[in-house]
């Protein structure tokens, strides 16, 4: 599909969309697929298994008891912003058993998007922890489970030490419109960021 908008682009004389690889990360169970799905403009690829008794020494489901499959690999789904920007959006695999497949996907990513479930903030650390330490520009969006956000933006920041520069959005992973306005916001920071570097 995204193959055959460019080549109508190109047979039109226009010129092709630039194209921002982002990725959504976050803990086990804060979301991930679920926004991958509902932003994506085309059926979103999914690499999800069924949870299995054999992992219930490994995977903790506190929290998330009513889970019952997982990304093993990674979701992929493209949304364009406008004619002339397109983003490729990659989730990554939540449980730390997958977590190797994140060097991969952060191969020429551009910028990323943390997803934090406020019941369990920890989870997000590690996503945090990995975005700084390699330099990609990240925002924050904390996913409203049940369209509940029972604490104030500035609470969040400090629960995750963030620093003042990060955006803190409150999103619902769910509707197509809020990944949407984080998604903007992400592009947004990775514009601000760019500028002096001109």
């Amino acid at each position: 599909m995204a193959g055959s908008d460019t080549t109508a682009r190109a047979s039109a004389g226009r010129p092709a969309p630039d194209t921002v690889k982002i990725l959504i990360a976050g803990g086990f169970g804060v979301g991930k697929t679920t926004m991958v799905g509902s932003v994506s403009e085309i059926a979103p690829l999914r690499t999800e298994e069924p949870l299995t008794m054999a992992g219930l020494d490994v995977d903790d489901l506190n929290g998330v008891e009513e889970k019952r499959a997982t990304t093993v690999a990674l979701d992929f789904g493209r949304i364009s912003v406008s004619d002339d920007l397109v983003l490729y959006l990659f989730g990554t695999p939540g449980q730390q058993r997958f977590w190797f497949m994140w060097n991969d996907l952060a191969v020429g990513a551009l910028g990323a998007v943390v997803l934090v479930d406020v019941r369990r903030p920890k989870t997000s650390f590690a996503a945090i922890d990995f975005f700084e330490r390699r330099g990609i520009p990240f925002v924050i969006a904390v996913n409203g489970f049940h369209g509940e956000h029972p604490y104030p933006v500035e609470d969040i920041r400090e629960a995750l030490t963030l620093p003042d520069g990060v955006p803190v959005l409150l999103c619902d992973a769910r509707e197509r419109e809020s990944c949407r306005d984080v998604l903007i916001a992400l592009i947004d920071r990775l514009i601000a960021q760019a500028a002096p570097a001109r």
